[in-house]
């Protein structure tokens, strides 16, 4: 259709556009070398109402371009708030069409469009690879943070901002490909919380893929619960229910606030990082998809997510809802006031599988105290335990239309982690109290028998 059309212009010099019918000016014979075939006998047959239909065509498009003209002008006042929102819903297009599709040019013309919306959009920088080298000290083991299924994680400091961040190099065999790099940089993005981690940055030379996030000084929530030194300090209680809230308030965000929402689909302990104060952040969207809209109930996609923490119904069925991210929930609050891992195949067998091992003491009200950290040493809120098991028993049930919504969840978990709690003290410091109160003030008895002596002198 090009060719024919630049054909037309050549012949025409111009003036006149590839219609049904050949209009050009040029004498009718001439239309044979100009490239257009079959068209000689229509155009001398061609008949009066066909002109006028043409004529009618042609002033409707000259009224529709005046009226163009005039929306272009009263649009361009509001072009820079209108732009916004078609750039987040750009994005967010984007994002559900790589999440869905792993054919190799979306990952092409997904990589196209983040460098078109950075700019613009996007926070986060472009950084090259030299920066990064320069950075960790070519990646060097000194500043490893942490390592994983995705790759490495390392402590850098960027000169020309004078910012601490973390480095997460990906490893190119690893479980995280590009359609996951760019699902994360572009959902990061577009979502931006508290408890959300920032995104400062990341980078695609050399076939790299490296992500730049906000350091955070305490690591994961996997360091400090379940892979806990021998002389380490455990978690307290109340530092445990401020994470949880912290969790839950990323989701919530995520679930409620986030349009359209977005089904988290990997919350797990080392996917919560914690700042200096402890507050949580959830990481490593990588897996995280744009959520059912309109009269959809789920989204059907292939089975994702770490063993353990998956909803049963999801892993079954491939049906993802908000509910498969309160199911996860529920294991994560689990494992806070437990200590125990999702899956630890170190245990007996019948206590490797956390849900499994915990469903008969949920049921029964008398072995709750048997489900806390041993690491806690009873320090915690006996009501608190009870409230806080309920709220996991509700995350956790089989049928996903029972579970609640995730700002109950908010709701419940911040109520505990208001309440202050004192651990009671142990046996010597309130033997030691009691002497020293027996010290400073008489016990009764002594004062009755002296009274008694009195009262015998005198009848004496």
């Amino acid at each position: 259709m090009e060719l024919l059309t630049s054909a037309v212009k050549r012949c025409c010099n111009g003036t006149t556009l590839l219609r049904g019918v050949c209009t050009c000016r040029c004498p009718s014979r001439a239309c044979g070398p100009c490239g257009v075939r079959g068209k000689e006998e229509a155009s001398t047959s061609a008949s009066s109402p066909d002109k006028k239909k043409r004529w009618r065509k042609k002033r409707f498009w000259r009224k529709k371009k005046k009226v163009r003209k005039e929306c272009y002008n009263d649009a361009a006042d509001d072009g820079e708030r209108a732009s916004r929102g078609t750039e987040n819903d750009a994005v967010a297009d984007l994002v559900n069409d790589i999440s869905s599709n792993s054919d190799v040019y979306k990952h092409v013309y997904a990589a196209e469009g983040i460098l078109r919306i950075t700019h613009q959009n996007i926070p986060s920088r472009v950084l090259t690879y030299r920066e990064l080298s320069n950075a960790t000290d070519s990646f060097s083991p000194n500043n490893l943070l942490g390592e994983g299924g995705f790759g490495r994680v390392y402590r850098g400091h960027l000169k020309e901002t004078n910012e601490v961040v973390a480095v997460k190099q990906l490893d190119k065999n690893g479980f995280q490909g590009n359609r996951e790099f760019l699902v994360e940089v572009l959902m990061l993005s577009l979502l931006h919380h508290p408890n959300l981690v920032k995104l400062l940055g990341y980078c695609t030379d050399c076939d790299q893929r490296i992500l730049v996030y906000e350091c955070m000084r305490n690591g994961s929530l996997e360091d400090h619960l379940l892979d806990v030194p021998p002389k380490a300090k455990p978690l307290p209680w109340q530092t445990r229910m401020k994470i949880a809230v912290g969790a839950a308030k990323g989701i919530e965000y995520l679930h409620e606030v986030a349009n359209p929402p977005v089904i988290y689909r990997d919350l797990k302990a080392s996917n919560i990082l914690l700042d200096e104060d402890f507050n949580a952040k959830l990481s490593d969207f990588g897996l995280a998809k744009l959520g059912p809209v309109g009269d959809k109930s789920h989204v059907s996609t292939r089975v994702m997510g770490t063993y353990g923490y998956c909803a049963p119904e999801y892993a079954m069925t491939g049906k993802l809802t908000k509910t498969s991210d309160i199911y996860s929930f529920g294991v994560v609050l689990l494992e806070l006031i437990t200590g125990r891992r999702a899956i630890d195949t170190s245990r007996p067998t019948h206590e490797q599988v956390l849900v499994q091992w915990a469903a008969p003491l949920v049921k029964d009200k008398k072995r709750f105290v048997r489900m806390a950290d041993p690491l806690l040493d009873q320090k915690f809120p006996l009501k608190g335990l009870y409230q806080a098991l309920a709220i996991a028993s509700m995350c956790l049930q089989e049928d996903a239309s029972s579970r609640p919504m995730i700002s109950d969840v908010v709701a419940a978990l911040s109520f505990l982690a208001e309440q202050k709690y004192y651990p009671q003290e142990g046996k010597d410091q309130a033997a030691q109290k009691s002497r020293d109160r027996d010290s400073s003030n008489p016990p009764r008895t002594d004062m009755v028998s002296e009274i008694k002596a009195d009262d015998e002198i005198k009848q004496r």
